[in-house]
């Protein structure tokens, strides 16, 4: 008898995760913060479009009580880009893509080159450390403002109703 995981069968490995963690990121970021990025990345690939970028329509999905029977929500715009890079520094040629929400053409393109980035062996540390983790830090930090602004507009009901009383 062999001893069965305690993740669920459909939970992602710890590759897929950690891709999901910095796509993300990346598309959470401001586009400004990406595009300066970019600017300061030296030796830079030579980056060849693939596609887009380009904006469309994708199907919202909803699930009844977060588990139950999937429904359709409605649609949203997004953006995407798929570029191949190659040349100095990369070790071979690599593929980045990239989805982000609403009609952002450039965010999605400097996304997708940074997914390629971080894609390569050989740069994905220096990526994770110069780019991931100060994005991750910027927006944990836009974040705590919001949550901030939030608490200053929170009202406690059961104080009012006592009040009444």
């Amino acid at each position: 008898m062999t001893a069965q995981a305690d993740t669920p069968a459909d939970a992602p490995s710890a590759v897929t995760a950690e891709r999901q963690r910095w796509m993300r990121t990346l598309a959470s970021a401001e586009t400004s913060e990406l595009e300066a990025a970019w600017l300061e990345w030296e030796p830079k690939p030579e980056v060849q479009q693939i596609r887009g970028p380009e904006a469309g329509l994708v199907m919202v999905r909803g699930r009844i009580d977060a588990g139950g029977a999937r429904f359709n929500l409605g649609e949203a715009t997004v953006s995407r880009s798929t570029v191949r890079l190659h040349g100095a520094p990369l070790d071979e040629d690599v593929l980045g893509s990239s989805y982000v929400l609403g009609v952002r053409l450039e965010h999605a393109s400097v996304a997708a080159i940074f997914d390629g980035i971080l894609s390569d062996p050989g740069l994905h540390e220096r990526a994770l450390r110069d780019v991931i983790s100060p994005l991750e830090k910027a927006q944990a930090e836009r974040d705590d403002a919001r949550r901030t602004e939030a608490r200053g507009t929170l009202v406690d009901f059961f104080t009012v109703a006592r009040e009444h009383e």
